[in-house]
């Protein structure tokens, strides 16, 4: 991997982060702020570009109100995290207009058929058309294409017709986030590796079409630790839009919530305990969640808790949890009670972040014959 030089990342603003958001996401962020003898590194050396993805939340309908209290929400805890918005640049997509302009200059050079290879929507697309089936209504057989010898619906389906036009075009967006700051490493998670290697195809397309090497193409950078399932349903990833309060650990979660939500986890009945994703699911969660913590391998921590039962392995991922979020959960309510703070924050990044967009932006613009 080259060194790294300039990092951009994001998240989208759903108000404080689970514990799937911080092992997996959050942590990697705060540790890129040192260097890899562990000492805070420099912003001559290395520029971190950390966004609240707003615009990319707009894919599915928002209450505006809840919208901006979540960005705040969102951006308290990643301060208490750890992030230092005098080191990362920590702002707000939409403060940025020159997202929205790259991204349609690169949707105008996108071809269809490359966003209607994009796993997330194939996934969307055949939701819809096994709804419409069940239904009785699978509009017969246009539209599908075959992938793989089975007939999957396309953007020309029937089962399109009522999906939203941004779930097909923001991995378009995500690409511009990412070439509008010329980013050099974009640490993602596994199901965002797909779109990364999109955004390397289009950044090589517009490159090559214009004839000039405007864009530098980023590397991937994923975060060590498993990605984090569902404490109720371990073939799931946790997430904040699961209706059951009880699948995840949020960061303000209270000690009792926490060692709560971790003993009613799903595991299974074999008495020893080891690490198998796959046989395992539930157990193997929590050990990810354990070893995430620990910064080991799931399988060392299954070895060194090889003769624990499962009430012995609740408690002590229960403790581990309670022992890293306890401090965050106070720092982000003393952040939120002074939302001023956190806007002041948002706006001073912001104001860096357009500088250098709008430097690159101008460039761009150029290029293709538009005035920036």
């Amino acid at each position: 991997m080259t060194a790294i030089k300039r990092v951009f990342s994001g998240i989208q603003p759903t108000g404080v982060p689970q514990l799937g958001n911080y092992l997996g996401c959050i942590r990697n962020w705060v540790s890129l702020q040192k260097d890899e003898d562990g000492h805070k590194a420099t912003k001559s050396s290395r520029e971190l570009f950390y966004s609240i993805v707003d615009l990319h939340s707009l894919t599915v309908p928002r209450d505006p109100e809840s919208l901006r209290r979540n960005t705040i929400e969102a951006a308290a805890a990643l301060v208490a995290c750890g992030i230092d918005p005098a080191h990362s640049v920590l702002f707000r997509q939409s403060a940025v207009p020159a997202h929205s302009q790259l991204s349609w200059v690169l949707a105008c050079i996108t071809p269809v058929g490359w966003l209607n290879r994009m796993t997330q929507w194939k996934s969307k697309l055949q939701q819809q058309h096994t709804k419409k089936q069940q239904h009785g209504a699978a509009g017969g057989q246009g539209g599908l294409v075959a992938d793989n010898g089975i007939n999957m619906p396309n953007v020309g389906s029937a089962a399109a017709k009522n999906l939203l036009t941004g779930l097909f075009t923001y991995p378009v967006l995500m690409a511009a986030d990412v070439l509008l700051y010329n980013a050099t490493h974009v640490p993602v998670g596994e199901d965002q590796v797909q779109h990364m290697e999109f955004t390397r195809d289009l950044a090589m397309h517009f490159n090559k079409q214009y004839k000039r090497k405007v864009f530098v193409m980023p590397e991937i950078t994923m975060s060590a630790t498993m990605r984090i399932m569902s404490l109720q349903d371990p073939q799931r990833k946790m997430s904040k839009s699961d209706p059951a309060e009880l699948s995840r650990i949020t960061l303000t979660d209270t000690d009792d919530q926490i060692r709560l939500k971790i003993k009613k986890a799903s595991t299974d009945s074999i008495r020893e305990i080891s690490y198998d994703s796959e046989l395992r699911p539930g157990v193997s969660n929590l050990l990810a969640i354990y070893a995430g913590l620990k910064d080991i391998h799931p399988a060392a921590a299954a070895q060194s808790m090889a003769s624990f039962n499962n009430r012995q392995l609740k408690e002590a991922v229960a403790e581990a949890v309670v022992s890293e979020l306890s401090p965050i959960r106070q720092e982000i309510v003393r952040l939120l009670g002074d939302q001023g703070y956190i806007e002041n924050i948002l706006c001073e990044n912001e104001a860096k972040a357009r500088n250098v967009a709008q430097a690159n932006w101008k460039i761009i613009a150029e290029c293709v014959g538009i005035k920036a």
